[in-house]
């Protein structure tokens, strides 16, 4: 769950025409087509309060794209809306048609789980111990500084308990700085804190035991507090005088080599991958690698069975959206200087669309590898030597998550194969 991230708001007005209709039929939402979703289900609800939760593309059926892909003349496909809401503290899954301007269905989700979590409502559960009598006590008994306390708000999953709870609930998990911003080395353990989300009120708070907080030195990761080493390397630059040898279209279709893709992004699965394809030289066609490719979970389950802990099991694209979580991304730091970026854009929790600027890069890839070689010796008279660099594309995203920064990186090689990686450094 990221603390500090920069987000665009947009406040503006918009017709109900719809401009659009020659899109890619699996390019994301668009910051014109996110107010529309937010006036159709505001005023469909009216005078109800929603709060939206995920917003995302109701993609076409597949075999309408691939006909779509293979047609000439690109005719236009149906766009249309998937929105979970909270309404009146019932989960809705709503399909919003944007030609129609109308709703063509709303289920009442009864099932197990909950929509993900909005930034507002994180933000707003992470304050209330801060003001909370009990909490500050705890703080004063612990000798230690209330403005040095940053608090966290964390899922709560089910284990076994005969009776299921209605009520969306957190347990908030507060930290001690005073000498590092790495919080997360520095618990302060013993204390149990359940907020209810739809009330937003602490429901149960426990103090349960003192634990002495861990010391801050040698816990800052800040470049000006790390340990230099002795032999620190020289910088490296990866310059292409001629420009990138890929292309990326206002639609978001990435050609590069052989290689075809579509990228889209989305608040819960970040980056999505569609119609990737390789031409086939000897065919003379395009062949189809893979039809959609995204990260459908991270689990995070820490296996520690004491009361503050075993609870930590989390769903980290699913509880708080890969998407949602991702953060901006810096040329010549997270992707080098000859990169293409693209922004993202969801709904937050009022309904209000945001940009999120530079949440994905390409860039092509060359590290000194070989894809390819031969010496051949064999001919008299003659050394023939062939060498083929490895050269590859790379599509990225970074999403911070509480205390982890995931980098999926989606690598399409010369060689037809495409891989998938999603990595933590080490903090």
């Amino acid at each position: 769950m990221p603390l500090f991230f920069k987000i665009s708001l947009f406040f503006f007005f918009v017709s109900s025409s719809y401009p659009l209709d020659n899109n890619h039929p699996l390019e994301s939402l668009t910051l014109f087509e996110l107010t529309q979703v937010t006036n159709i289900v505001k005023n469909s609800y009216f005078p109800l309060n929603v709060t939206f939760h995920y917003v995302g593309l109701n993609e076409p059926n597949k075999q309408l794209v691939l006909s779509w892909l293979s047609s000439t003349h690109h005719p236009a496909l149906p766009r249309e809306a998937i929105v979970i809401t909270r309404i009146d503290q019932k989960t809705h899954e709503i399909i919003v048609d944007l030609s129609s301007v109308s709703i063509l269905s709303d289920k009442i989700y009864n099932g197990h789980g909950y929509p993900m979590l909005t930034l507002q409502e994180q933000t707003a559960a992470d304050e209330l111990p801060l003001s909370y009598p009990p909490f500050i006590s705890s703080i004063k008994k612990r000798r230690l500084k209330l403005k040095e306390v940053a608090c966290q708000g964390y899922p709560v999953g089910w284990y076994g308990e005969k009776k299921k709870s209605t009520n969306r609930m957190v347990k908030v998990i507060c930290y001690y700085l005073d000498g590092t911003i790495n919080l997360y080395m520095r618990p302060i353990e013993g204390i149990t804190i359940i907020v209810l989300l739809d009330q937003m009120t602490i429901a149960s708070y426990i103090d349960r035991l003192i634990v002495p907080v861990p010391k801050a030195n040698g816990t800052d990761y800040m470049g000006s507090k790390r340990r230099r080493s002795s032999h620190e390397s020289n910088s490296i630059k990866i310059v292409q005088p001629d420009g990138p040898s890929f292309t990326l279209d206002n639609g978001n279709t990435v050609r590069w080599g052989d290689w075809k893709f579509h990228v889209a992004y989305d608040m819960r699965a970040g980056i999505i991958i569609s119609l990737a394809s390789m031409f086939d030289a000897d065919k003379r066609e395009f062949r189809s690698v893979m039809y959609r490719g995204f990260v459908s979970e991270v689990f995070v389950p820490y296996i520690d069975l004491t009361e503050e802990w075993y609870y930590r099991t989390y769903f980290d694209a699913g509880e708080y959206g890969f998407g949602l979580c991702a953060v901006e991304l810096e040329a010549s730091k997270d992707c080098p200087e000859n990169a293409k970026f693209i922004d993202g854009y969801f709904i937050s929790q009022d309904g209000t669309p945001g940009k999120m600027p530079n949440v994905i890069c390409i860039f092509e890839r060359y590290a000194g590898d070989i894809m390819w070689r031969h010496t051949e010796l064999a001919i008299p008279g003659k050394v023939i030597r062939k060498v083929r660099p490895e050269v590859s594309l790379v599509v990225r995203m970074v999403s911070t998550v509480g205390n982890y920064d995931y980098i999926t990186d989606y690598e399409f090689k010369q060689s037809g194969t495409i891989k998938v990686t999603v990595s933590k450094p080490r903090s």
